[in-house]
């Protein structure tokens, strides 16, 4: 089967980034890329805070804070009063576990395509309260009814305080029917939390129309934002009871300011995260998600033929706007974490161009990214070097 065309490029779109234009920058899933207008909106906040920093942190910093809020909450379709800004989507997760009041006897259920640095977190508070964390193995060409089913079979009411899925998976690129498995988690009294990491720019759902009691997602990877920019969503039955990792001058205020507020952390990334938005929104937020879902598809298709993977074995998200994809490895290659690291350097030494390679299911992969930067033949020419690159092993 021949490769499809790619989209049509964004004319001009690559101006607006400061990449360097000798590497093919395949990875904006990991940490994104920071739009010119929105770095220059962070440096004229920073320049303000060190002309005095007194009045900055002492004169309306909480009301502009509160203002971002709501814009970006607005931006996702997420109650203002219920959506607190964090750093990033892994520490409002554990802010989440810590408030949970979790005990011995309780469990933490997550499914094997769960973040890493999330495991970390929940394997951390199990061993501090007593509880367990038990994982739902998934497989990669599950349905979304037989996701949904999986989730149903694990379910331990009663026991099962908390629910922890992916709307997109980072290691698979998997794309979750989370309102479903909301749905069916609240039908057996079971709270959840959505790690939303790469959903808000990326992907068109609504946080409310998900329903989850705790959603995270960051805005520093398809929003746009500077980095260390995120939210935390929590449903109204939960808010009272969120407490922030570290307590600080807002604490009696309650949620979210107690969790926003850390005294002298640098808040210029949040306050100059609307340009990042304004950025996204100039070029066509439809325009965008559908250019990158194209992109990353016609990537993985040329990468795929390369290696001399059949398109039947390409993995398929499962949605019209993701702009991440699979390719698996030749077996025996990138099967640990030490492993994909070492081969993720490789190729950006060798071949200068940043991919993500991931291990899951004792398996090595390749994940390739498309946005608005990027042109066909950044992936063509990972194409041409990549199997050599391969063969030395």
């Amino acid at each position: 089967m021949s490769v499809p065309p790619p989209p049509e490029p964004i004319t001009g779109a690559r101006l607006l980034f400061s990449l360097d234009p000798a590497v093919s920058h395949l990875n904006h899933g990991s940490f994104g890329a920071v739009p010119v207008v929105a770095q220059r909106a962070q440096q004229r906040l920073r320049d303000e805070m060190e002309a005095d920093p007194l009045r900055f942190f002492t004169q309306g910093l909480v009301d502009r804070i509160a203002h971002t809020r709501r814009h970006l909450a607005g931006f996702l379709g997420a109650d203002p009063d219920g959506t607190a800004l964090t750093t990033n989507a892994t520490t409002g997760a554990a802010v989440v576990f810590q408030s949970l009041g979790l005990r011995t006897g309780d469990e933490v259920l997550t499914t094997d395509h769960g973040y890493g640095a999330v495991a970390h977190s929940i394997r951390r508070e199990c061993r501090r309260t007593g509880a367990t964390h038990r994982v739902l193995r998934v497989p990669l060409t599950a349905t979304d009814e037989e996701v949904v089913q999986i989730v149903r079979e694990g379910l331990r009411p009663g026991r099962t305080r908390l629910l922890v899925v992916d709307q997109l998976t980072s290691a698979t690129a998997r794309l979750f029917p989370v309102a479903a498995i909301v749905g069916v988690a609240g039908e057996h009294g079971v709270p959840v939390l959505v790690d939303a990491a790469h959903a808000p720019g990326m992907l068109p759902a609504s946080v409310h129309s998900i329903g989850a009691d705790f959603w995270v997602g960051n805005l520093h990877k398809w929003g746009y934002a500077p980095r260390g920019t995120a939210v935390l969503v929590v449903a109204v039955p939960w808010r009272d009871r969120i407490e922030p990792l570290v307590v600080s001058w807002e604490q009696d205020s309650g949620f979210p300011a107690r969790l926003e507020w850390q005294a002298t952390s640098d808040y210029t990334a949040w306050l100059s995260a609307p340009a990042g938005l304004y950025a996204l929104r100039s070029l066509g937020v439809e325009r965008v998600r559908a250019h990158n879902a194209g992109l990353a598809a016609y990537g993985q298709r040329v990468v795929g033929d390369a290696l001399g993977v059949p398109p039947a074995d390409l993995p398929d998200p499962g949605g019209p706007t993701v702009a991440m994809r699979l390719i698996p490895l030749p077996a025996g290659l990138a099967t640990t974490l030490d492993g994909a690291r070492a081969l993720q350097t490789r190729i950006a030494e060798r071949l200068a161009a940043q991919v993500a390679v991931t291990t899951w299911d004792g398996r090595g992969w390749l994940r390739l990214c498309g946005q608005v930067y990027n042109a066909p033949e950044e992936y063509e020419r990972l194409a041409v070097g990549l199997p050599g690159l391969l063969a030395q092993r």
